[in-house]
Order: C-alpha cells, then sequence, then structure tokens
C-alpha cells in the first residue's frame, strides 16, 4: 500500500474536506483518507496509481500539490461514536441558534443577527451533511447537498440585498439590545461547543475543522456584538448593515463551497 502526501492550501475548514471526500468516494483504490486541516495536507493511502486520484483533486482547484509519494500501512481505524455525539450536539447548537438569531434579526431589524443567523445554519449544513450522509450513495449525497447550497445561497443573496435597500434608503436603526443579548447568548453556545469539541480531543480532521469553525463563529458573534454597541453610541444603523455584508458574504462563499460538492 502507498500513501501519497498533498499539500491543499486552499483546505481550511470542513466544507472542503467534505468536497474533497465526495470527488474521492468513487475511487475504489482508495483505502483511507488522512486530514490534517491545519497544516492544510491530505494523506491518501491507496493501492495502485495516483493520477487519476490526483486529476479529479485538481479539479476542485484547492490549490494543490503533491509533495510525495512512500511505502506505508493501513493506520488504525478510530471509534467515532463519541466525536458523532458531540457533533450532533453541535449540531442542534447551531441549528438552534439560527433559528433564534434569524427570527430576532427580524423583529429587532438586525441584519447583524440575520446574517449570524445564516452562517450559523451554514456550519449546520456542512454539520448534517458528514451525519446524515454516512453510508449514503454518491448521488443522494450530492442531491441533499445541491439543495442546501441554493437554499443558504438564496437566502444569502436575499439578506446581502435587504442591507443594500436598507443602506440606500431611509430605515429604522435596529434595536442594539437585542443584537447585543442575542449575540451574547450565541457567543456563550459556540463557546460550548469549543469546549465540547476540545473535550474530546481528537485529533481527526473533522473534529478539528469543527473547533476551526466554531472559533470562527465567536469571532462573528463578537463582530455583531460591537456592531450592535456602536448603534447605540452613533444612533446609526450603518455598523449593523456593515456587519451584516460581511458576514453575508461569507455566507455567500459558504455556500458556492456547498454547491461544489454536488459537481
Amino acid at each position: 500500500m502507498k500513501k501519497t502526501i498533498f499539500k491543499i492550501s486552499r483546505m481550511d475548514c470542513s466544507s472542503e474536506e467534505q468536497l474533497i471526500r465526495m470527488k474521492l468516494e468513487s475511487f475504489s483504490n482508495i483505502k483511507h483518507l488522512e486530514f490534517d486541516i491545519p497544516s492544510r495536507q491530505l494523506g491518501i493511502y491507496h493501492i495502485g496509481d495516483i493520477d487519476q486520484i490526483h486529476q479529479a483533486i485538481s479539479e476542485l482547484n484547492l490549490n494543490d500539490k503533491l509533495e510525495n509519494t512512500e511505502d506505508a500501512d493501513m493506520p488504525s481505524v478510530v471509534d467515532e461514536s463519541h466525536q458523532r455525539k458531540i457533533l450532533w450536539w453541535v449540531l442542534g447548537i447551531n441549528f438552534g441558534f439560527f433559528v433564534v438569531e434569524m427570527t430576532t434579526g427580524w423583529i429587532s431589524r438586525s441584519m447583524g443577527l440575520v446574517a449570524d443567523s445564516l452562517d450559523m445554519l451554514a456550519d449546520s449544513i456542512v454539520y448534517g451533511l458528514s451525519l446524515f450522509a454516512v453510508g449514503a450513495a454518491i448521488s443522494r449525497k450530492k442531491k441533499v447537498a445541491k439543495i442546501s447550497g441554493y437554499f443558504q445561497m438564496g437566502l444569502a443573496l436575499l439578506g446581502f440585498s435587504e442591507v443594500l435597500r436598507r443602506f440606500f434608503s431611509e430605515s429604522e436603526t435596529p434595536l442594539f439590545q437585542w443584537m447585543i443579548i442575542i449575540s451574547a447568548l450565541a457567543l456563550i453556545g459556540n463557546l460550548v461547543s469549543l469546549w465540547l469539541i476540545n473535550k474530546a480531543k481528537s485529533e481527526e480532521a473533522h473534529m478539528q475543522a469543527s473547533a476551526i469553525f466554531t472559533s470562527n463563529d465567536i469571532i462573528v458573534n463578537g463582530g455583531v456584538i460591537l456592531a450592535g454597541g456602536l448603534v447605540y453610541f452613533l444612533n446609526n444603523n450603518w455598523p449593523d448593515l456593515v456587519i451584516g455584508g460581511v458576514v453575508f458574504t461569507f455566507v455567500i462563499r459558504g455556500a458556492f463551497r456547498i454547491l461544489k460538492l454536488a459537481k
């Protein structure tokens, strides 16, 4: 058996991991995939030639580079039941706050909260694809990814257009209290998620990716809290629109990543 190491510069979260997994799933000569997201490396345990596998990875346009191939033994398989349980909790927290932030965002007229809710939804979709698609046919996985990607894209574009509308027209100042309180609760939820992930002490790629995702969410939560404070001090809605526009951009980028899974 051979082990080939790829350096994949644009592999920075679990959406790229899922993208690669689904792209390579049809290769029967691949026996194991080993992801190291912090180092942007992918180890492929395979039998036979690597050329077609390399070509498939290159089609994803993730800036890949084949580093080396060497003889290797098959690594031991990790029991993922505990990790899956943690990911279910993280999925529940993310989807729960998607509902809460989406609802309170519209009530409080805060595009920052609405955008953050879609960021939570984006994470939920990726976690859901990982958990629900186990053992499913490739065509089914791609169909789920396609529906999810277009749904997220539609919501994000709708939200971004609303940001532009409010920016170029008179609109009410959002309720900064809701922005700060709800984002603080979401921040606590993400801290709990990060604690659960770190508690697992797993070096598995999907757990590392989940930690990166959650850390990014914490930064977004802080941004919405800061925007809420600026809305209060400036008595203006532009801080909310700015953070909303920035996060919507990230969500749209995430939707494109999910849609790549459907190709």
